[in-house]
Parts: structure tokens; C-alpha cells; sequence
């Protein structure tokens, strides 16, 4: 001892933390936004595949339309339209597709907001089966394109 006070050595501190590997809370959060993107990108690629999906059944709705303009055929259109209808009911309903009739044209009003089965949507009944008709097909290519935007989901559900 020395008359200033004991002689003190430095203060030597620990070297600093490595950085790897990382605590378990890095971990954690690792995991978490890895599921995180994973839902997400499942979740985009899932509505884009939607999106895709409902703009195809409107393009088919048009694709009758354009061939029923260039060879004008009431009851192929309406033959056409009642197979597009069926097809995409079957999404609302499985069962849509044991449907026929009355029970057919009742299904279409509860999920599109009517017109069929006291409509003009009556002849789908029939004239999808008949030579010739008298089939108002502008007014029942709007029927067709209005049922299948109020009942088809804006994105289509996972089956």
C-alpha cells in the first residue's frame, strides 16, 4: 500500500455476447414470421387462383354469347347456359347437381335472387331439349350473368 490508496487493477469486462447462436426468443420470432409468410403467399396464390377462376366462368358466359352472335341459335345458348349454371351451382351446393325441374329453377331463385322459376328463366327447363324456340336470349344472358354474380362467392371457397 502505497500512502494515495491501494493500487487497483482495471475493471476487464467479459468479451461481448457471440452472436450466434441466437437466443431462444430469436428463435421464436424466426418460426413465427416464417409461418407468417408461408399463410400469407398461401393466401395470395389462393385468391389469385379465385380471381382467375370466377373471371373464367364470366369469360365462358361471354364465349356463348360471341358464338351465338356469329351463328345465332336460341336453344344452344340456352342449352349453354343452363350447362354453365349447373357447373358453377355445384359450388354452393353439391347436391344442385341431383336438381331438376321445378327444384332446379326453386335453386336458382334462393341463391340468385329470382327470375326463374316464374321468369324468364323458364326455359331452361325445356328448351335446352327442343329443335326450335322463341327464347329471349338478351334477356336471359343478363339473368345468367346476374345469377352468377350474386350467387357465385367473390372468391371462390376451397373444396
Amino acid at each position: 500500500m502505497n500512502a494515495e490508496g491501494p493500487v487497483l487493477r482495471d475493471i476487464h469486462l467479459p468479451p461481448d455476447p457471440a452472436w450466434w447462436p441466437p437466443a431462444p426468443g430469436w428463435w421464436i420470432l424466426v418460426v413465427a414470421v416464417l409461418l407468417l409468410g408461408w399463410w400469407a403467399l398461401r393466401r395470395w396464390r389462393s385468391r389469385q387462383g379465385r380471381r382467375r377462376w370466377r373471371s373464367g366462368v364470366f369469360a365462358e358466359l361471354d364465349r356463348l354469347v360471341a358464338a351465338d352472335a356469329a351463328a345465332p341459335d336460341p336453344v344452344r345458348l340456352a342449352g349453354g347456359i343452363s350447362l354453365l349454371l349447373r357447373r358453377a351451382s355445384l359450388l354452393i351446393d353439391r347436391r344442385a347437381a341431383a336438381l331438376s325441374g321445378e327444384a332446379w329453377l326453386a335453386f336458382l331463385d334462393r341463391h340468385g335472387g329470382g327470375g326463374f322459376a316464374d321468369g324468364p328463366g323458364r326455359v331452361l327447363l325445356d328448351a335446352p331439349f327442343r329443335r326450335s324456340a322463341e327464347i329471349d336470349t338478351a334477356v336471359l344472358v343478363g339473368l345468367a350473368r346476374d345469377w352468377l354474380d350474386r350467387a357465385l362467392p367473390k372468391e371462390r371457397p376451397d373444396a
